[in-house]
């Protein structure tokens, strides 16, 4: 156990400093253990001055006198037992005038509710003990006359067991009620988050959270304490998204000096500014299923790269030979940027800053990622234009709307594929993997809807490829995707559609 450290009287160092009774008891009697109710913990004890140590009767009246110096009676072995049961631990002191027996007074703070569990008994200097109590209760502090205890501060106590077992969640409840004390309401409580983004140091909050007006009064302490439950140096909170055209994030930073981080998915490094690109940590299981794609020796061009979600599991994973990244945001270009030269594949892409509607490439792709909800479908006569004359593979992203239905039967999944170049085929069952909060489960059903939108888009690809090639094409639904629940019954959902050239007959 790492020693406490005392401060000068009741006021200790600045920083994080927590109120401790200590307690012990010095002597071979055990006449003081019977103690009732004394004197309220105020003067001496509440003011951090120290008591005197009592030593109430001598050795006879253990029942067995020492024969030694240092020679321990054996009933006082067996009261020091008694007091490790209570206390956890053994803490002793002291040669000739024998062991420091910590007073047994745990249970009746407990009875009380004035320990603080959140810390640990912590041993201190001269054989004495700490024990944690609730600053905000000390007015009802009660102690034997016969106790020798003072008040004292310990900076940085040592968290107890049950507090390393708290959720990160219950960790910021319990610290917020505790700054807030009496004001702490039911309100509060509702207005406090139960989850957030991490990204190293940094903690991304939702936008609902902390919005009422009690939060604003307590200025920057409130940032700081939530910082400091949540382990984050950094705090932002998210905003909606700005109606731009580039799905900017509105997001505020509370606590630090910038909001640049640094994100792990797969392997891959990801570099951004929290207050100035998006980062959905929903599209994970696109990103690994993109990841496991065979893309060996082929060209992609992803028309809406952002900050690299997509282009990267290509070029990482996928082994993807060269990648066509458009984007117009300039905040997510120079995050792109940055993250091709992280994960070390900036000789394999070509970056094109602007509006991916005026792209001037033309028959290089062998596949095209439109990866903008909730439609990109702006984006497809140039998806049409940049594939190779021999065809390819697009992956379209969109939400779809579905009905609600009852929650399908555990059967077998299989992988929607249909191959016609009319687009139709029979329902079958995919994976639909969703954030947390979706209503969809691993398994579920390819609905109806889905289907319907995905043969639609089918036929649209189809016949804008036959406009601006000048010959019939064939579409072919390899994959439906279900990506996310987005709101409630909408689907971010991934079609994976092939397209080739019809071969003259």
């Amino acid at each position: 156990m790492a020693a406490a450290r005392r401060g000068k009287g009741s006021g200790g160092k600045h920083g994080t400093r927590h109120c401790c009774l200590r307690a012990a008891i010095r002597g071979r009697s055990g006449a003081g253990g019977q103690g009732g109710r004394g004197t309220r913990a105020g003067g001496g004890v509440a003011s951090g001055s120290p008591s005197r140590d009592t030593r109430p009767g001598d050795a006879s009246s253990w029942g067995s006198p020492t024969s030694s110096a240092g020679t321990v009676p054996r009933f006082l072995i067996e009261l020091v037992s008694e007091c490790c049961h209570k206390w956890g631990s053994l803490l002793c002191g002291g040669t000739g005038e024998g062991l420091t027996v910590p007073w047994p007074c745990r249970e009746r703070l407990e009875e009380e509710r004035l320990l603080d569990g959140r810390y640990r008994l912590q041993e201190l200097p001269g054989g004495r003990v700490a024990l944690p109590v609730l600053e905000e209760k000390l007015s009802r502090l009660w102690l034997p006359q016969e106790m020798p205890c003072e008040l004292l501060r310990i900076q940085d106590p040592v968290p107890s067991r049950a507090a390393r077992r708290r959720t990160p969640a219950q960790k910021l409840r319990d610290e917020l009620q505790r700054l807030l004390g009496e004001s702490w309401s039911e309100e509060l409580e509702c207005d406090v988050p139960h989850a957030w983004q991490r990204h190293g140091d940094l903690v991304l909050l939702s936008e609902d959270s902390f919005r009422a007006a009690a939060w604003e009064k307590l200025g920057p302490v409130l940032w700081e304490t939530v910082a400091s439950a949540l382990g984050a140096q950094r705090l932002a909170r998210r905003g909606r998204v700005l109606p731009d055209g580039m799905r900017s994030p509105s997001v505020t930073l509370l606590l630090g000096q910038d909001g640049w981080v640094e994100h792990v998915d797969n392997g891959i490094r990801y570099t951004f500014d929290v207050t100035k690109c998006m980062f959905s940590p929903g599209n994970i299981t696109e990103k690994l299923r993109v990841a496991s794609l065979s893309c060996s020796g082929e060209v992609l061009v992803d028309l809406y790269a952002g900050i690299g979600y997509f282009t990267l599991p290509y070029l990482v994973h996928a082994g993807a030979a060269f990648a066509h990244a458009c984007e117009w945001n300039g905040h997510a270009v120079e995050a792109l940027q940055r993250n091709l030269v992280l994960n070390g594949v900036q000789d394999r892409c070509r970056v094109h800053h602007g509006d991916s509607r005026q792209l001037e490439l033309r028959d290089v792709a062998d596949r095209v990622n439109l990866g903008l909800i909730p439609s990109s479908e702006e984006g497809w006569p140039m998806a049409c234009r940049v594939l190779k004359d021999t065809g390819g593979v697009l992956h379209i992203h969109h939400n779809v709307e579905t009905l609600p239905t009852p929650a399908p039967p555990q059967t077998q999944v299989l992988q929607a594929e249909h191959k016609s170049p009319e687009g139709a085929g029979n329902d079958g069952e995919a994976q639909h993997p969703t954030e947390d909060g979706g209503k969809e489960t691993l398994g579920a059903r390819i609905r109806p809807e889905w289907q319907r939108w995905a043969e639609a888009t089918a036929s649209r690809i189809r016949g804008l490829l036959a406009e601006l090639r000048g010959q019939q094409w064939c579409t072919s639904i390899l994959h439906i995707e279900a990506v996310k629940s987005y709101a409630p019954h909408v689907h971010h959902l991934v079609l994976d559609l092939e397209c080739r050239p019809t071969l003259p007959t």
